[in-house]
């Protein structure tokens, strides 16, 4: 039977790009079509099928509070009636700079922009233009966004220049990329000790939730924070996905390590079009309007998503939100695994605060390079079973699952209770 949604998907690959507006929205990973929702409330999802999912996407992590809060929907509505956007400073730019403030002391200031790959962006240059130097370091599968420098692979020896990851990606922008297996801690040194003295910056996501959760081993955010002390590289946490979701004051605050730059996304606009970069004072002033490195957008900072942030951060610092979040995590996570357990089977599931990511394996998943080994024609098994049961996962392996403020005991134990039943036909 044909559904609403297929019909959808049809007319939508007619005028959109593979008829999506992000590729993994389109199933690809999975297969199948993918639902259209039509509208979103709390926990849950309502699709253009009239059925009810149980979502665990949540915006790509972006909703901790839920879809649609009504003290968030309050606070976008008046300012809507106000005006979308002025192109002039305003007054709630400041408060939420303020909050952000609170939950990062290290932003001591910071840039609104409109998405998470400007953040990165725009991190990246203001690294180069502060340090003078041309080279960024990353890690195989963290994604820091689409923008040149960060669409790139590894070489073919963790001492080799990065290869370009997508067509129209130049190969002279590629080679200022070098690209190491996340946790690679001798790598790390090998490279600084190699060409310290080029590397603008370290850029990484502390914890990794685009390849699947993935921790970093003891010490291996210390020993980034060390060499670049050393070497004078900038460090750069890529906290777009992991801050607010592993602890209020991120990866940063967990670990007590303290980054010169931080990249946020969407999750401090509640969902709407933002994201932020900041650090020192020191550092920010070398960029416009104080200093050399350029940046600009004129809906950075829009009056509609700092209202959102505003109701959102504040929100989160004024009520438990974030723990009840965690305690829905960890009863999800423990269900999963009481299932395996009385199956007689095994498998690796990664989880830090409010993300988890479960794997098909039975390694250890510690790097892109493990996360691999995980049976992705069984995800797509699991993946098929769970949204029939009226649950809805990231159609990828390699994401990471979000849980909310809002899924309710009776969420999570359905929940479980559909991945019982998908453990029985195996």
């Amino acid at each position: 039977m044909t559904t609403h949604s297929a019909h959808l998907f049809e007319a939508a690959k007619k005028v959109l790009v593979g008829g999506v507006n992000s590729p993994v929205r389109a199933f690809n990973a999975v297969g199948g079509d993918p639902a259209f929702i039509r509208r979103a409330k709390g926990a849950y999802l309502y699709t253009e099928d009239d059925t009810v999912l149980i979502d665990y996407v949540l915006g790509w992590g972006a909703m901790l509070l839920g879809h649609a809060d009504d003290d968030v929907t309050a606070s976008v509505s008046h300012a809507v009636a106000n005006g979308v956007c002025y192109g002039a400073p305003t007054e709630n730019e400041t408060k939420l700079a303020e909050l952000i403030r609170e939950f990062y002391p290290g932003m001591e200031k910071c840039r609104f922009v409109n998405s998470g790959t400007e953040a990165v962006m725009s991190a990246i240059r203001l690294a180069r233009g502060a340090t003078k130097r041309s080279f960024i370091v990353k890690f195989e599968g963290c994604y820091h966004g689409h923008s040149d420098s960060m669409l790139v692979s590894a070489g073919s020896g963790n001492l080799t220049f990065g290869h370009p990851d997508s067509a129209g990606v130049l190969d002279d922008t590629a080679r200022y990329t070098y690209v190491l297996p996340f946790n690679d801690l001798d790598g790390v040194k090998a490279l600084f000790s190699q060409y310290g003295d080029t590397i603008a910056a370290v850029i990484v996501e502390p914890v990794c939730g685009n390849m699947g959760v993935i921790l970093p081993d003891p010490g291996f955010l210390h020993t980034l924070r060390q060499v670049c002390t050393q070497y004078g590289a900038l460090l750069i946490f890529d906290e777009v996905m992991c801050g607010f979701r592993v602890g209020l004051t991120g990866a940063q605050g967990l670990y007590e390590i303290h980054p010169d730059l931080t990249c946020l996304g969407k999750i401090i606009a509640g969902g709407l079009p933002c994201g932020a970069f900041g650090g020192s004072a020191a550092l920010m002033a070398h960029l416009s309007p104080e200093g050399p490195v350029y940046q600009a957008g004129t809906m950075s900072g829009n009056p509609v998503t700092v209202s959102s942030g505003i109701a959102t951060l504040t929100k989160l610092r004024t009520t438990d939100a974030f723990e009840i979040a965690c305690r829905q995590t960890v009863r999800l996570v423990d269900g999963y695994r009481q299932c395996f357990d009385q199956k007689g089977l095994s498998c690796v599931i990664n989880t830090q605060g409010t993300m988890f990511s479960l794997f098909f394996t039975t390694a250890p998943v510690t790097s892109l390079q493990s996360a691999k080994t995980s049976d992705t024609a069984l995800f797509k098994r699991y993946f098929h079973h769970m949204l029939s049961a009226g649950i809805y996962l990231p159609p990828s392996q390699f994401e990471s699952n979000f849980v909310s403020s809002v899924h309710s005991g009776a969420d999570i134990d359905r929940t479980v209770e559909a991945f019982e039943g998908f453990l029985k036909t195996i």
